[in-house]
């Protein structure tokens, strides 16, 4: 989940839009208040937040979030209309992860997002297990098995396969598998995505039909398997 502090109503629709289809849950805020409350809530992978906002200003929600235990450590990226040396360095200084200046491009904010969740949420093995169905997978010991039997993976595919149970009932977009499991500079141009998908279904027999195509999206595992 990503939590966007914005009083901007247009942009903060526009961003809130960007964010979910690129595969991203994402929720908006116009005051600070909501937010808080929020929080108490939920906790989010990475928080956008605006510096000129009613109620309280961004810069002390920063230093209000990096002072707590439970919060000091979550990624935040400031916008603001403010683009000077100065407010850049105030910002960073205070513990911001990065810093966009508006007006930004929407495609240029979604790579910033990456590239933050990249560097302070490095990939992991889940050691959770999974069991829908005929099919099991437990990441932590690498095993996968349809109707009891083993099946041979290679390492991409596996990773692919945990990615779609990790975020099961979500679509994910080739462009959030891509950053995920390949390298960022990778051709995006190409069909990496699709012939792992399509090799992985093969290999997984009748358990293959849980991974779900969202025509002109990508792919996902439904909540219903």
């Amino acid at each position: 989940m990503i939590y966007l502090l914005e009083d901007d109503d247009s942009i903060r629709k526009l961003v809130i839009y960007t964010l979910e289809s690129q595969g991203y849950r994402a929720e908006g805020f116009a005051r600070p208040s909501a937010f808080w409350r929020a929080m108490d809530t939920n906790m989010p992978e990475l928080i956008l937040l605006d510096i000129m906002l009613p109620e309280e200003d961004g810069l002390s929600i920063l230093r209000r979030l990096r002072s707590s235990g439970t919060t000091k450590n979550l990624p935040v990226i400031m916008l603001t209309a403010k683009n000077t040396e100065y407010d850049r360095v105030i910002g960073l200084d205070n513990g911001a992860d990065d810093f966009i200046s508006k007006p930004f491009g929407m495609m240029e904010m979604v790579a910033r997002v990456r590239a933050v969740l990249r560097r302070t949420h490095p990939a992991e093995e889940n050691a959770a297990e999974f069991s829908i169905g005929e099919l099991y997978v437990c990441p932590e010991k690498h095993i996968v098995r349809v109707s009891g039997n083993d099946v041979p993976l290679t390492h991409k595919e596996f990773e692919l396969l945990c990615l779609l149970l990790d975020s099961r009932g979500r679509v994910l977009t080739r462009d959030v598998i891509m950053d995920k499991i390949w390298d960022s500079d990778f051709d995006r141009e190409n069909r990496t995505v699709d012939v792992h998908v399509r090799t992985l279904r093969s290999k997984l027999g009748e358990a293959g039909a849980y991974i779900e195509t969202v025509r002109g999206v990508g792919y996902k595992i439904g909540d219903d398997k």
